[in-house]
């Protein structure tokens, strides 16, 4: 059921569900969440409906392949749900972790796609095809460099603007340590887009 319901909005062409657009408008975060803990995979697909979009925004920032930025929201909603009693809210909303999980699942997402490249290197082929980015100011490039926990800092403040208090509560440490993980990431951004002659 699960599945079925999280594989629905990537169908193009099919006419959305009126139920589905009905529980969207009247529960927010907070009622939905307490029945998505009590096993209510409708309230999921609820959920899924109203954050997939900027979910998917996300992903595509950190990922080169539209598919894969699709599989990482994809992939945080099945451990949204597998997760659930465990998952951290912020104001009553499972966003922030949604987005940092996206983060992950896109990191982990993009290694594979690296180990794919390599192999496909090593094996004999008349010419390789190189992949085509669309970070041409090596901004996002040098955010993916970042140690993982200065990434999740930095995704959730400086990308989607949360303020420090909510990013500490999403991610589990104190508010002090995110402010000192945000101007570590800022000044190694600076430094190495400084080298590539890029602005920060």
């Amino acid at each position: 059921m699960v599945a079925a319901l999280l594989s629905f909005r990537y169908r193009v062409g099919e006419p959305m569900p009126v139920w589905r657009t009905l529980l969207s408008v009247d529960d927010d975060d907070a009622g939905l969440w307490t029945r998505v803990r009590q096993g209510d995979e409708v309230a999921l697909a609820a959920l899924f409906d109203r954050h997939e979009a900027r979910l998917f925004r996300h992903a595509s920032r950190l990922l080169t392949h539209r598919e894969d930025a699709k599989d990482a929201v994809t992939v945080a909603f099945f451990e949204l749900w597998r997760k659930r009693v465990t998952v951290r809210l912020v104001d009553g909303s499972p966003l922030p972790w949604l987005l940092t999980t996206v983060a992950h699942c896109a990191r982990n997402l993009e290694r594979s796609s690296r180990r794919y490249r390599a192999l496909l290197d090593r094996a004999p082929v008349a010419e390789a095809v190189p992949s085509a980015g669309h970070d041409d100011s090596g901004v996002l490039s040098a955010l993916k460099r970042l140690p993982e926990r200065e990434q999740a800092v930095v995704v959730l403040s400086v990308l989607e603007g949360y303020a420090e208090r909510e990013v500490a509560e999403a991610l589990g440490i104190p508010a002090g340590t995110v402010k000192s993980r945000l101007a570590r990431a800022k000044a190694k951004l600076r430094d190495e887009l400084a080298l590539e002659g890029v602005r920060a």
